[in-house]
């Protein structure tokens, strides 16, 4: 039971919320990891609470992988503060089921969407619930408490519960603004209902060491939400042209793999982080205002296990990032013989830290 407890100290960490990722939104990207494996995990009717914040701000500008260096009084700022409310049911014979929604404070601080280049900068915010989630999860292997390693599925729904066209005031001058839709990074929702796949895996060396790996990926079938983003001026006709005025519902990924090691009730995991929206979406259409790339990080983090609840705190760094040309960027570029790429934000770090109640 001993070595069982350790290995469920790591992956208690169920359901964190998935937020806008800078300019790449990852919505309904489960923050540490999507493992429903505590030590209740392998016994019937019991209850998991989660409760996760995650905070992270952007303000580097990224074209590809260059660094734009943006002056500072043009410097593009994102924040975002997330707590994921979160509830599972551990049923019988390695079943669960998980119920899971982000509540979101976001800001993006800004002088071009305001009054353009080199004028003061202002901040249009958002606050809300997010994209309500359910998700039922199987282990392949039969749950014993001395067991290597195994592996779990998931498949879920994620619903469009979140504002996908919240609204603020846009300044033009001290005294003119006009109410028009936030950046698509900072909606509290992406206005698709998607199907949510995971796949997550562990096998243990020693009673104090082992491994991990967890894979999520939202299929988002809708392409476009109806929510078009101008911040309150007339559209570019070359950006209406191509596709790009109205948002996207993207589709998005999360892939974890590391290590962890226990020291008595403390568990120090490491490993790598990469998530991010892709170019194109595996069904539907791909057209639309969204920012394609990936986040890639070296996610360092501990884990302090109590009797019936675990605290953690993790720390993903960023190494590596790249914005990628969208569907209306190709087009442009098609049309124009030029290179077309947008800039995205991109976070250097972010911190995540909750607790988990065991009931």
């Amino acid at each position: 039971m001993k070595k069982l407890f350790f290995i469920t100290g790591i992956f208690q960490v169920i359901s964190l919320a998935g937020y806008a990722q800078g300019c790449i939104p990852v919505r309904s990207i489960n923050g540490i990891g999507q493992y429903n494996l505590t030590n209740n995990a392998f016994s019937t009717a019991n209850w998991q609470l989660n409760f996760s914040n995650r905070y992270f701000q952007s303000a580097r500008d990224f074209r590809e992988k260059v660094d734009q260096k943006t002056p500072v009084q043009n410097k593009i700022l994102n924040e975002t503060y997330t707590i994921d409310l979160s509830a599972t049911r551990l049923l019988a014979k390695g079943w669960s089921v998980n119920m899971s929604i982000p509540v979101t404070a976001n800001s993006r601080t800004t002088s071009f969407e305001h009054g353009r280049a080199n004028t003061p900068r202002r901040a249009t915010r958002s606050f809300g619930a997010g994209d309500l989630r359910l998700t039922a999860y199987k282990w392949m292997r039969k749950p014993a408490a001395a067991q290597k390693w195994n592996a779990q599925l998931g498949i879920g729904i994620k619903f469009a519960t979140g504002n996908y066209n919240f609204q603020d005031y846009f300044y033009r001058n001290d005294s003119t603004k006009v109410l028009s839709p936030v950046n698509p990074g900072i909606q509290l929702g992406d206005g698709g209902t998607g199907i949510t796949t995971e796949l997550n895996t562990f096998y243990t060396i020693n009673e104090s060491i082992g491994v991990y790996a967890n894979f999520y990926y939202l299929i988002s079938p809708r392409e476009q939400n109806g929510t078009v983003y101008t911040f309150g001026r007339t559209p570019n006709p070359l950006v209406v042209k191509a596709g790009g005025v109205e948002n996207s519902v993207p589709d998005v990924y999360s892939i974890r793999a590391g290590g962890y090691a226990k020291v008595h009730r403390f568990t120090f995991e490491a490993g790598i982080r990469n998530e991010g929206t892709p170019v194109e979406d595996l069904v539907g259409g791909s057209n639309g205002g969204r920012r394609a790339g990936h986040v890639l990080s070296v996610e360092p983090g501990v884990i302090y296990n109590l009797k019936s609840a675990s605290l953690y705190v993790y720390a993903p760094i960023t190494i590596d990032r790249r914005i990628k040309q969208n569907i209306p960027d190709k087009i442009m570029s098609q049309l124009t013989g030029v290179k077309t790429v947008g800039a995205g934000g991109s976070p250097d770090y972010q911190l995540i830290a909750g607790i988990s109640f065991q009931l």
